[in-house]
């Protein structure tokens, strides 16, 4: 009788334990869901209190200057006449520009990386690059401005002048004077700050490419071009495309670089890539602490909000595109 007491004491308690051991389970998957979703609906907050501030600041120019805010070319702070059409070209075509430059550039850098480098290159090659992304903004600004932005009124422009300019329909883009600073001079330099950020992604996403798939099409006699347009690019196009836009966000949001270089001036003189002109980002940094009239500081933070609604707007439209490729990707499956 003690011995089947002992085994039915044991049986209790095995069960008492698996209950508590399970209470626990439950408890603690609880907490990190509450705690998960509570960190999820703070962001969402933040970026709804993100709005509503900067539309709260910016009212007052909403309210007297309406949607023809969009579309004003004139930026006269003492006659308080505001409008946006001058910093948003600027911070689209900036970054349009770089984006022509660099998305090539990191490919290529990618590619070489992955599949042509020899292998005591590849390391110490990779690492230089990821290095570029830590130097600050106002390096590159201050380089573009005493080094790069000469050399490039002295060599580049004339020749993009005499041979792009002659050109029918893009040849409005390379006219004027060969000042240095400009569109198209801080386009370059902002391609060369987004580079290593592309290129770290692309080579990531193609380091994950399975080798068994290279392999294979290299046995079938395939050359390296033809094994990453039709291979490795098809296998890790999402990533490719989430890199671009990466960088895409690095370029418009970018201040110090794109100040020193852009030529700061709020006159519209064409559509020229030489000529000086302004970005949002730029004229925040250069006007904010100097702007007195409330409508002025009203004008500013409404240009803040069209480049939030700017970015935002390019990341929305970056998901749908992911969000399409991977749909296509498992229709094809």
């Amino acid at each position: 009788m003690a011995w089947v007491f002992r085994k039915l004491m044991e049986g209790f308690a095995i069960v008492d334990n698996s209950t508590t051991s399970s209470s626990r389970t439950n408890w603690g998957d609880k907490v990190f869901f509450n705690l998960t979703r509570f960190f999820a609906l703070l962001t969402l907050l933040l970026l709804v209190g993100i709005i509503a501030s900067l539309i709260d600041g910016a009212w007052p120019s909403i309210k007297l200057f309406g949607a023809r805010f969009l579309w004003t070319g004139e930026w006269n702070p003492p006659m308080e006449r505001f409008g946006a059409v001058i910093p948003i070209y600027g911070t689209l075509a900036t970054s349009l520009v770089a984006l022509v430059i660099a998305v090539p550039v990191s490919f290529g850098i990618a590619l070489f990386l992955t599949e042509m480098s020899p292998p005591w290159l590849r390391r110490p090659l990779g690492i230089a690059i990821e290095l570029l992304a830590g130097i600050p903004s106002i390096v590159y600004g201050m380089w573009g401005l005493l080094v790069f932005s000469p050399i490039f009124a002295k060599y580049v422009q004339p020749f993009l002048a005499a041979t792009l300019g002659k050109l029918p329909l893009v040849g409005s883009l390379f006219e004027g004077p060969p000042l240095g600073i400009g569109i198209l001079c801080a386009g370059v330099v902002l391609a060369v700050m987004t580079i290593p950020f592309i290129a770290s992604v692309m080579r990531d996403v193609f380091e994950v490419t399975p080798a068994m798939l290279k392999e294979s099409a290299y046995a079938l006699g395939c050359t390296t071009w033809e094994v990453v347009w039709n291979v490795v690019l098809p296998y890790t196009k999402i990533g490719v495309v989430g890199g671009i836009m990466l960088g895409l966000g690095r370029a418009l949001g970018e201040t110090m670089a794109v100040t020193f270089l852009i030529g700061n001036m709020n006159f519209f003189n064409g559509f020229s890539l030489f000529s000086p002109g302004n970005s949002i980002a730029s004229a925040l940094a250069n006007e904010f602490a100097e702007a007195e009239s409330p409508i002025y500081t009203a004008s500013l933070i409404e240009l803040g909000l069209i480049l939030f609604l700017i970015t935002m707007i390019v990341l929305s439209l970056s998901k749908l595109l992911l969000m399409r490729l991977s749909a296509q990707e498992g229709k094809g499956t």
